[in-house]
């Protein structure tokens, strides 16, 4: 096993999404976008929906899971 492995860093956070910002519950690099499962650097996390809990990747993406799975 290699210390420095980069494959190793890169763990999903927990996050506690908020109005405006997020808290996170457990350190990590990413989360994965609610309607893509693509991962998203925290440093690029802009768009999350505060009732369901789930970040997103876009602003396409966070529209088109809430105009699908309606109100």
């Amino acid at each position: 096993m290699k210390i420095l492995d980069p494959q190793q860093t890169h763990r999903e956070a927990k996050i506690r999404y908020l109005d405006a910002d997020f808290q996170v519950v457990r350190e990590g690099d990413f989360v994965r976008c609610a309607a893509t499962g693509k991962p998203i650097p925290l440093t690029a996390l802009r768009y999350w929906d505060v009732g369901r809990q789930q970040p997103f990747g876009s602003a396409e993406a966070a529209f088109g899971e809430r105009f699908s799975s309606g109100p």
